[in-house]
């Protein structure tokens, strides 16, 4: 049976470990060519050595440009053109109040998070339009859409991609170029550690606690794994989406669908706090 993305080639950047690499391992499932693009070589060239000829490692640091332009002109090298980029390469600060935050922190996570994808745009768009058109996925976050789910500098801009995504689609969709982003909730990733510094040996090991806590905070009891977003990039990617362009799929096991006793029977609405039984549980009367 045919593949989804079958004759499509890609370019996926953090695409080694975490959300990143759950896509490469999909969309080579359904036939793609994929560059995968990191900073962490060792995993890179086993992934080579586990597809070969078919996966091509690019060791790219999304804060420099000749670095994406490298990884982009790869897949024109040795795939011979490029359809679809997955602008995921992601990294978090620590929660901290915004009068503790120094400004070269606020330059690293607008680097990587928004400077990083609009750069990628910028050298896929020929790529692409030679070969027809394609499409591009941006990684946003619930962070981007709520407050309270991502330090203030990371949230700030996850919103900026899925505004650029927007605006990025109303410029390169009559040309065939679709943009949209993806908005992930609690998923397991090394992405939880590193934001608190820690080696990314360590911070890959506490996926594994995200994975046992998360089904318990989200109205789907299960956690929320790298193979959720890569079915989602999966579609945005594919003919399946030839319609949709400039908005954002939330991938969120139900996180963002409303405060806790929404979903959860044994908490308590805040209506209910103030006005009792009319609402499902007792105020006190006194």
């Amino acid at each position: 049976m045919a593949g989804r993305l079958d004759g499509r080639i890609a370019v996926i950047t953090g695409g080694v470990s975490g959300i990143g690499l759950g896509t490469v391992e999909l969309f080579l499932a359904e036939g793609a060519q994929v560059v995968a693009a990191d900073i962490q070589d060792e995993k890179g060239a086993m992934l080579e050595q586990r597809f070969p000829g078919r996966v091509r490692y690019a060791h790219c640091d999304v804060t420099r440009e000749e670095d994406i332009k490298a990884a982009v002109n790869l897949a024109a090298s040795e795939f011979g053109g490029l359809d679809i980029l997955f602008n995921n390469a992601g990294i978090s600060d620590g929660m901290r109040a915004i009068e503790e935050i120094e400004a070269e922190t606020w330059t690293w996570i607008y680097d990587v998070l928004v400077r990083g994808p609009a750069l990628g745009m910028k050298h896929a768009v020929p790529l692409m339009l030679a070969r027809g058109g394609g499409s591009i996925v941006n990684t946003a976050s619930i962070a981007g859409l709520q407050a309270g789910w991502g330090p203030i500098a990371y949230s700030s801009a996850k919103a900026a991609v899925i505004h650029m995504s927007k605006v990025a689609a109303a410029q390169l969709s009559p040309r065939n170029i679709r943009v949209n982003a993806i908005c992930p909730g609690l998923i397991a990733t090394s992405i939880f550690g590193a934001s608190l510094g820690l080696p990314r040996a360590v911070a890959d090991q506490m996926a594994a606690r995200v994975a046992q806590g998360a089904a318990k905070v989200q109205p789907v009891p299960k956690a929320g794994l790298p193979d959720d977003i890569a079915q989602a990039a999966l579609y945005l990617a594919s003919d399946a989406s030839a319609f949709v362009t400039g908005t954002h799929i939330v991938v969120d096991g139900g996180i963002t669908v409303g405060s806790r006793h929404a979903w959860d029977q044994s908490g308590v609405s805040p209506f209910a706090e103030l006005f009792g039984d009319a609402f499902g549980a007792p105020a006190d009367a006194s």
